[in-house]
C-alpha cells in the first residue's frame, strides 16, 4: 500500500471511530412509531405508502431528518431546497423524488424557469466532474491553479 492510503485508511477508521463513540439517542428518547405516523398525519394530511413500508423501528429517525431538514426554518430557504432536492434527484435519477420536489418546489414559488436552472446546474457540475475525474486531473495542482491570486 501506498503511504497515501494507508494515511487515508488512517483518517477514515478515526474518523469513524469518533462517529461510533458520540453520543446518539437511544430507543427511548424516540417518540414510538404510532406517535411518528401521528405526527407524519399532522403534517401531510395522510401517512405516504412509503413510509408505512419503512421498517418501524427505524421511522422514527427517518422522519426525524426528513421533517428537520426539509420543513424546519435552517441556513437555506425550503424553496432553494427543493431545487437542490430536484437537482440531485436528476442525477441519482429518482423520478419519485424528482416529481415530489417539483411539486413542493412550486407550492413554494418556484418557476419552471428556476426549476429547469437547477437541473441544468446538476448537469454542469457533473459533465465536469465526469472529464475531471476521467482524465485523472491531479486535484493539487487543479486547486493551485484556481488559488492565484
Amino acid at each position: 500500500m501506498t503511504t497515501k492510503l494507508v494515511g487515508a485508511l488512517t483518517a477514515l477508521a478515526a474518523a469513524s471511530m469518533l462517529v461510533f463513540a458520540a453520543p446518539s439517542a437511544t430507543a427511548q428518547d424516540m417518540p414510538t412509531a404510532e406517535e411518528t405516523y401521528k405526527d407524519i398525519e399532522m403534517t401531510f394530511g395522510f401517512v405516504p405508502t412509503f413510509m408505512k413500508l419503512y421498517p418501524e423501528q427505524g421511522i422514527a429517525g427517518a422522519w426525524a431528518m426528513t421533517k428537520g431538514l426539509e420543513m424546519e426554518k435552517g441556513a437555506l430557504e425550503p424553496k432553494m431546497k427543493a431545487l437542490i432536492n430536484i437537482a440531485v434527484a436528476a442525477q441519482i435519477p429518482c423520478r419519485y423524488c424528482v416529481w415530489l420536489d417539483t411539486k413542493f418546489a412550486k407550492d413554494m414559488g418556484a418557476t419552471d424557469a428556476e426549476i429547469a436552472e437547477a437541473v441544468a446546474q446538476a448537469g454542469l457540475t457533473r459533465n465536469w466532474s465526469a472529464v475531471l475525474n476521467g482524465m485523472q486531473v491531479d486535484f493539487e495542482a487543479f486547486k493551485a491553479e484556481f488559488e492565484r491570486e
